[in-house]
């Protein structure tokens, strides 16, 4: 057979680059996304807490790299939503936590990570608290629905029983459509996800995977096993965290075993900060505020838009991708982690809606900087803040004068310098107005 002439090659590949149809890189990254609830800024020994113990969680910020300005949202169902979606919340309708008999949940519409992730050959599972609609009732909104050809887990948090709340049936604890545990014992969950986790990846050796693990601690009411208990010098709460970091280790070193750990993409954030504000009936079972988390230097807590309840522990570890022991102040949110796996895994985020994620991976592969410089803070509906690289302007009550604060200089957002600096109160104001003017 003769060789094709050089100008016929030349042809051949300028078409395929025209192409629509999107170019699969050599090998596809395998995903694990590790989500906690309710944990704060300072709660991991690598973010500053001086007694309670993370070694593997730190290892994954030692292999990878510890983002010092990684945002979630004010509380659990936003911030869920834009993982899962690339876009805010108030896009898809997820404003405030759904629990039992909830009406609202992931509109079907939605196109989930998960979803774009299999069009390009993923596995996908899904461990954890769901917190996207009361499937219980609404089978539609189970995460079986949304793009995971796995799941087991809760529908919503597991304060949703008596004392904590009351007149709601007891918690169940889901596999795929069948509830499996009513109530759950919730104090198990880590240890049991874990185990499920290993069994996950065990059986997805042969192609791509992705597996999402949303550890229901520490959220209120805060308890493990007894083997962990008082293993921490941080209390109960100390506890849990080292249990999800005991859970972590483990995962970590069944990839490592199979063979996958270089070819892996492992992500660690929380959904948003510490409940220290929480309502009188999260303080009951002897719970007190011993059990919730520490924002360290940063002010506010989680329901709100102060740095405090947004702000919050970001590490990615991928061997093969992204080069070891680095720190970044640069911004990412929780809804760039859409478009950078999606494009990492070969494929494409949809063009039929507004997306308001970034592909971070010239920050992550360490060849620039994270394209992300503006991030707005909504609060159920409303837009409350605005950042623009170092300021952030708040408006969180309409009839009060702005805020203005230095984040580079403050992250603790201690000093106002609005009447300083007018001339950025009155860009930030037209653009947060802007951007509230668009989502209605």
């Amino acid at each position: 057979m003769r060789p094709l002439p050089s100008f016929v090659l030349v042809c051949l590949v300028s078409i395929a680059a025209l192409s629509g149809a999107p170019q699969q890189p050599a090998s596809r990254p395998n995903i694990v996304v590790f989500l906690t609830d309710d944990q704060g800024y300072a709660d991991l020994s690598s973010y500053g807490h001086p007694t309670i113990n993370t070694p593997n969680i730190d290892r994954m910020a030692r292999e990878g790299i510890r983002l010092t300005s990684f945002y979630a949202a004010p509380s659990c169902t936003p911030s869920r939503a834009q993982f899962l979606t690339g876009r805010y919340s108030v896009r898809s309708g997820e404003l405030a936590p759904t629990g039992p008999g909830s009406p609202v949940g992931l509109p079907s519409n939605e196109i989930t990570l998960a979803e774009a992730l299999k069009t390009q050959g993923y596995r996908t599972g899904m461990l954890g608290k769901w917190h996207l609609g009361d499937f219980a009732s609404r089978p539609e909104f189970n995460p079986t629905k949304h793009g995971f050809d796995y799941f087991f887990g809760l529908p919503y948090s597991h304060d949703y029983r008596l004392p904590f709340v009351q007149n709601v049936p007891p918690i169940p604890l889901y596999r795929g459509l069948e509830a499996i545990e009513r109530p759950v014992e919730a104090y198990t969950l880590t240890q049991r996800y874990t185990q499920e986790a290993l069994r996950f990846i065990r059986e997805s050796r042969s192609g791509p995977f992705f597996l999402y693990v949303a550890y229901n601690m520490p959220h209120l009411p805060v308890g493990v096993p007894s083997n962990f208990q008082g293993r921490s010098r941080a209390g109960r709460y100390g506890d849990a965290i080292e249990e999800i970091d005991w859970s972590v280790g483990q995962i970590l070193d069944e990839l490592k075993s199979s063979g996958l750990d270089r070819q892996t993409i492992t992500v660690f954030f929380s959904d948003n900060g510490p409940w220290a504000n929480a309502e009188a009936r999260s303080f009951q079972e002897t719970q007190t505020l011993w059990d919730v988390g520490w924002a360290g230097l940063l002010r506010g807590t989680k329901a709100t838009t102060w740095e405090g309840g947004v702000r919050v522990p970001g590490i990615l570890r991928w061997p093969d991708g992204i080069p070891a022991g680095r720190v970044s102040a640069d911004m990412v949110s929780e809804l760039d982690l859409f478009p950078t796996l999606v494009h990492a895994a070969g494929g494409r985020i949809p063009d039929d809606r507004p997306m308001d994620g970034y592909d971070v991976r010239p920050l992550l592969s360490g060849k620039g900087s994270s394209p992300r410089h503006e991030l707005f803070y909504i609060q159920g509906a409303r837009a409350e803040a605005v950042r623009q690289d170092a300021w952030k302007l708040r408006l969180a009550d309409p009839a009060a004068a702005p805020e203005l604060y230095d984040l580079d200089r403050d992250p603790g957002e201690r000093l106002d310098v609005a009447k300083d600096h007018r001339d950025v109160v009155a860009r930030l104001r037209a653009r947060l107005e802007t951007f509230a003017a668009s989502l209605r």
